[in-house]
């Protein structure tokens, strides 16, 4: 058998393994929800179209996505223009801080907003300690509250986009606007915006897809307005699997929907700009200095506030906080109770090991589909690639749901196996959803390799493997640490996937999170919001540092 054919039936082996992971679980759901006692039927679907308690979920996830797009963009955008575009003192501390809302997990961000905006968070308890009132000044639930956390965890994606766009923007393309008589005004709306498409298309595609998987904020902060993420993990609770089925089939056609419309807007225009960016421009006027720099660091500190609050509370004793505006007692007890009660230390080594075990798969995979599309060309590389990307364009419930129902019966002949109630199924569902992460990031370092480089190493006698392993991962060091370090933070504080698929022995942090607020042990909830941060935060600057010294 020559190269090519092993290229070959590599690519195929891939291909069907792709197939089983991650379309198979989701033509399964479909069928599940076709039919009714054993027979083909739309009597679930009709029962859905009926409901309108099931197109108000729908349309609440549909326009609570649209509406963390407008106020993300709104935020990050012109944020961006200002870190970007002025020099002024803070310019710095607010660029940093403006980045960390991406460091906090989902449910870690809506916990750290629970215990400060919430009816009996800091500011809830404050107010009403002023104004001497016997019950909290306000109720953060609902639509507006769900939009608050979206709009304050998402806004990083415009604004880490778009500071990359305006930085690929070199100096020549405002020369030209400025020699045709173009003013600031007119060359922003008439060539820098346009040029940032791409940017700000990418960003929307982003919000809208993470705002419509949401779980943690709507299931935190919901109340009576629905969507379809806690909608259907509520069905399923109630015994009505099928019709869970049809929901889940439903939230999946609308991201695929979003998917290719939000794609078509987002345009295919690009720079190709060889100079360098304009430096920031200097602010001169001593009272807008100091203005801006005085606003740079009151956001910055604003910014703060969640990761504080969060810190704080991981101090409190168990049952101590009541009625007081500030907690009247603090203790590192939370923090060694973590580390000596065996019960509170399993989820932390659950998420780690299952994060790792997931990511290591995850990059391995990723570093064959680069091999075979970008290396060898194989004709099969189009359907690879789709399929990497495919777990990304579906909400994790959904994926959730499919593996759930995908391997939990015993027909080999089938290809299915029970992988419910072991310890396999979180990790390969943690798998499927890091897939594009890594798949995206090896891909495009792959595209960036000289494949001169493997013909150097040939003509050296060096074999395929012993290419791979002294040339070609080593000059892919930034773009694995990239996907790893991704793919690792995302599944190490999943908690949508997890908290359809988890047992008690695998339960992880963001379960053991979730139980001990119900229990109203919020010390050491916090303890362990604060450990997910830390560890997200950690793995990110030592990602940073491996690509910087790989690059």
């Amino acid at each position: 058998m020559n190269g090519r054919s092993r290229s070959r039936l590599a690519a195929w082996a891939l291909l069907l393994l792709l197939v089983w992971l991650v379309v198979y679980p989701l033509v399964l759901v479909l069928a599940d929800a076709l039919r009714a006692d054993g027979r083909w039927s739309l009597a679930w679907v009709r029962q859905f179209a009926a409901s309108g308690i099931e197109w108000s979920a729908l349309w609440g996830s549909v326009w609570i996505s649209l509406a963390s797009v407008a106020v993300a963009g709104l935020v990050g955008v012109p944020l961006a223009f200002l870190v970007e575009r002025l020099d002024f003192p803070g310019r710095r501390w607010l660029a940093t801080a403006l980045a960390l809302p991406a460091v906090l997990p989902p449910l870690v961000g809506s916990v750290a907003f629970l215990f400060l905006f919430g009816e009996t968070g800091f500011l809830a308890r404050l107010v009403q300690t002023i104004l001497r009132l016997d019950a909290p000044p306000w109720r953060f639930e609902g639509a507006l509250a769900i939009l608050l956390v979206h709009g304050y965890t998402m806004y990083a994606y415009f604004y880490l986009f778009t500071r990359a766009g305006l930085a690929s923007l070199d100096t020549s393309v405002y020369e030209a606007a400025a020699s045709l008589g173009a003013g600031r005004r007119r060359t922003l709306t008439r060539v820098v915006l346009p040029l940032l498409r791409p940017a700000l298309g990418g960003a929307a595609l982003l919000v809208f897809m993470t705002s419509l998987a949401s779980f943690s904020a709507p299931y935190l902060f919901g109340g009576g307005f629905r969507v379809m993420t806690t909608q259907i993990v509520a069905t399923r609770l109630n015994g009505d699997e099928s019709l869970a089925m049809v929901e889940t089939v439903s939230l999946t056609l609308v991201a695929l929907a979003a998917l290719w419309l939000l794609s078509r807007v987002e345009g295919d225009v690009a720079v190709a700009g060889k100079g360098v960016a304009p430096a920031p421009r200097q602010v001169t006027s001593r009272a807008r200095r100091a203005l801006l720099g005085g606003a740079a660091w009151l956001v910055g500190t604003a910014l703060l506030l969640p990761h504080l609050t969060l810190l704080l509370v991981s101090f409190v004793p168990l049952g101590t906080w009541t009625t007081e505006a500030v907690p009247p007692a603090y203790t590192l007890r939370n923090y060694v109770t973590l580390v000596t009660d065996p019960v509170r230390w399993r989820p932390l080594l659950n998420s780690l090991w299952m994060a790792l075990a997931a990511t290591a798969a995850a990059v391995a995979l990723a570093i064959v589909a680069g091999m075979l599309v970008v290396r060898r060309r194989v004709p099969e590389r189009r359907w690879i690639e789709v399929l990497l990307a495919m777990p990304w364009a579906v909400p994790g419930t959904v994926f959730a749901i499919a593996l759930a129902t995908a391997f939990s019966v015993h027909r080999p002949a089938l290809a299915r196996v029970v992988l419910i109630g072991t310890v396999w199924l979180l990790p390969l569902a943690y798998l499927v959803r890091n897939l594009p992460l890594t798949g995206r990031a090896l891909l495009a370092g792959f595209r960036g390799l000289d494949p001169a480089l493997d013909e150097a190493a040939a003509t050296l006698g060096a074999g395929r493997l012993r290419t791979l392993a002294r040339v070609t991962l080593p000059l892919l060091r930034p773009a694995l640490v990239a996907g790893a370090t991704l793919a690792f933070v995302t599944a190490f504080g999943d908690f949508v996937t997890s908290i359809v698929l988890y047992t008690y022995d695998t339960r992880p942090i963001s379960l053991e999170i979730l139980g001990s607020l119900r229990q109203s042990d919020v010390g050491v909830a916090a303890a362990y919001g604060v450990v997910l941060m830390l560890v997200s935060a950690t793995v990110f600057a030592l990602g940073a540092e491996r690509r910087a010294e790989g690059g």
